[in-house]
């Protein structure tokens, strides 16, 4: 992977920083029809976030522009996540923007679109194998790399000794799920070399379920007789589902729980002093810098990026937008709630409204 300069302070101002226009040479796709932008999210169970921020920010965008987009929801069927592609370049797309559901079926729909004229985009994963123009993300390795330094930091804080990790894993056919765990296991293997830290139970959660990694996370303070000091989950919905199975067993708050997403209710875990911390990715600038991209190639431009990821089935170097993740404590999550991200009235319930003005959210 090689690192540009964009970062999230740069990224709105991608045409004179990171992006640059660089002609027409888009091909067959982009410059002989009218702009019509198709978008195929993965799921709404795996994370909130696909439609409360990515659907909203990226509709917005496509309007802003004045250019014509459908966004459509495959929710976790591969089967009809290919229909939905099908559909959308019989309907007139010329450029298609992806978050896939595996990099298999991904493929399949690039190679198709390819073949149709229709230029591509990678949304937030990478496709293995694939043809995308373009891969707009964040630095995943770096969301896995807060990750283990917040569980670090959080055994440290509660002066924890020689603790036992367990750690939920993403879904193993999810590219960024690999990434992530590259990133917390480099943290972790560290402690783990030095003896400071025991590597207990280590398990993949079958797409991203939140249900299943309730039952393994039972399954692991089972094989463990209750003694797990320390849980590194993924995002913040395997996360809630550890913390479900923690509270069973009056273990919550004595058990740190990291998560990834920053969405309300994880937000609210760690104020709750439940959770120790999350990965806030600033979606609205992810989808502002892949909807950049997908409207130039759409009028028939092709802009430049400064950041490349290297395609490790292809070796195939993919021009990219990397953008920068921020570790969320108690302390800062008040900065969510200030970027616009979750809403006050979303996180202050009832059962959280003294803390939250504790952690001055306002």
């Amino acid at each position: 992977m090689r690192r540009g300069i964009l970062t999230i302070a740069t990224v709105g101002l991608l045409t004179t920083g990171g992006l640059a226009a660089c002609g027409d040479d888009s091909g067959s796709g982009g410059a002989t029809a009218e702009p019509k932008i198709g978008v195929i999210l993965p799921d709404s169970a795996s994370s909130d976030r696909w439609e409360t921020a990515d659907r909203k920010y990226l509709k917005e965008a496509f309007d802003a522009a004045g250019v014509e987009s459908i966004i459509q929801n495959a929710q976790n069927d591969k089967a009809q996540f290919q229909t939905i592609a099908e559909q959308m370049m019989t309907d007139g797309v010329n450029v298609l923007m992806i978050v896939n559901l595996d990099s298999g079926t991904g493929k399949a729909v690039l190679d198709k679109a390819k073949s149709q004229g229709v230029l591509t985009i990678d949304y937030d994963r990478l496709t293995l194998g694939g043809s995308a123009e373009y891969y707009v993300s964040f630095d995943n390795e770096k969301v896995g790399q807060l990750q283990g330094e917040g569980l670090v930091k959080c055994l440290t804080d509660k002066n924890v000794k020689n603790p036992v990790i367990a750690t939920l894993n993403g879904a193993e056919t999810d590219n960024n799920a690999t990434l992530f765990k590259n990133g917390y296991e480099g943290v972790l293997k560290t402690k783990y070399d030095a003896k400071e830290y025991v590597k207990g139970p280590d398990q993949w959660v079958p797409e991203w379920n939140g249900a299943q990694a309730s039952t393994i996370f039972e399954q692991m303070l089972t094989q463990t007789n209750n003694d797990i000091d320390g849980v590194l989950a993924a995002n913040d919905t395997l996360g809630n589902a550890a913390i479900s199975i923690l509270k069973k067993n009056k273990l919550n708050g004595k058990v740190p729980v990291t998560g990834q997403d920053a969405s309300a209710q994880g937000l609210q875990n760690i104020l709750l002093g439940d959770q120790c911390m999350t990965v806030y990715k600033a979606v609205k600038q992810e989808a502002d810098a892949a909807a950049e991209l997908a409207i130039a190639l759409a009028k028939g431009e092709r802009k430049s990026t400064d950041q490349t990821v290297k395609d490790p089935q292809t070796g195939r170097d993919v021009p990219s937008v990397l953008l920068e993740p921020k570790a969320i404590y108690k302390e800062n999550v008040k900065d969510v709630v200030t970027d616009g991200y979750v809403t006050k009235e979303e996180l202050c319930t009832a059962a959280v409204a003294a803390l939250c003005t504790q952690a001055g959210v306002s």
